[in-house]
């Protein structure tokens, strides 16, 4: 298991109520991943039920922010 992916379900696995959006959110803003790996892996973890399609290139955008806080 990659190592996003298992903080991603270390994060899900302690907040149960959360959307697979805010726990992703969550996994970039605990440890510094690249810009690659933060694409390539929204989509695989993030349900699509959790965006809007129109609004998932600002989301990235956002997010790929985010991280750097």
């Amino acid at each position: 298991m990659k190592s996003i992916e298992r903080v991603f379900h270390e994060i899900e696995e302690q907040n149960p109520n959360w959307s697979s959006y805010l726990c992703f959110a969550e996994t970039i803003r605990v440890r510094n991943f690249k810009e690659k790996t933060i694409r390539s892996w929204f989509h695989k973890l993030v349900d699509p039920q959790d965006y809007a399609k129109d609004e998932k290139k600002a989301i990235l955008r956002f997010l790929l922010t985010f991280k750097e806080y």
